[in-house]
C-alpha cells in the first residue's frame, strides 16, 4: 500500500502547528487574525486527511492479515477521540476576536490538543505506517 499521500498530509499537517507556534510567539492578540486563518487552514487539511483515512485506509487494513485489521481498528479508535478533542478546538479558536480576548485559553487549549495530534502523527510516521507497508 503506498502511503505517501497521507505523509504529505501529515507533513502538511505539522506545518500548519509550526505557523501557529511561530504566530502564538509574536503575540497571541497581535496575531490573533492569523492565527485563526491557520486554525481554519489547517482544519480543512485534517478533516480531508481523517475522511481519506475512514474511507480508503482503514476498510483495506480490514481485508489485511489479523494483525493489521486489528491495529487499524486500534488506531481508528484512538483517532476518534482526538479528532473530536481538535474539532472542539477549531470551532472554538476559528474566531480571530475570541482568539485575542482569550489569548491564555487559546495557549492552554492549542498548547494540549495539538501535542496529541503531533504525537499521533508521530506514531503513525514512525510505527503504523512502516507496520502497513512491512504488511
Amino acid at each position: 500500500m503506498n502511503l505517501d499521500k497521507y505523509r504529505r498530509e501529515h507533513a502538511d499537517i505539522i506545518h500548519h502547528v509550526q505557523e501557529l507556534k511561530r504566530l502564538t510567539g509574536q503575540g497571541i492578540a497581535e496575531q490573533a487574525a492569523a492565527i485563526a486563518r491557520e486554525v481554519i487552514a489547517m482544519s480543512s487539511v485534517i478533516k480531508l486527511h481523517l475522511s481519506v483515512e475512514d474511507r480508503f485506509l482503514y476498510p483495506a487494513l480490514q481485508q489485511a492479515g489479523a494483525a493489521l485489521a486489528a491495529k487499524g481498528r486500534q488506531y481508528q479508535e484512538e483517532m476518534a477521540d482526538i479528532a473530536a478533542q481538535y474539532g472542539r478546538f477549531s470551532r472554538q479558536w476559528n474566531d480571530a476576536q475570541r482568539i485575542a480576548e482569550q489569548p491564555e485559553g487559546f495557549r492552554a487549549d492549542a498548547n494540549r490538543v495539538l501535542k496529541v495530534l503531533f504525537d499521533r502523527i508521530g506514531r503513525e510516521n514512525r510505527e503504523f505506517y512502516p507496520m502497513i507497508e512491512a504488511g
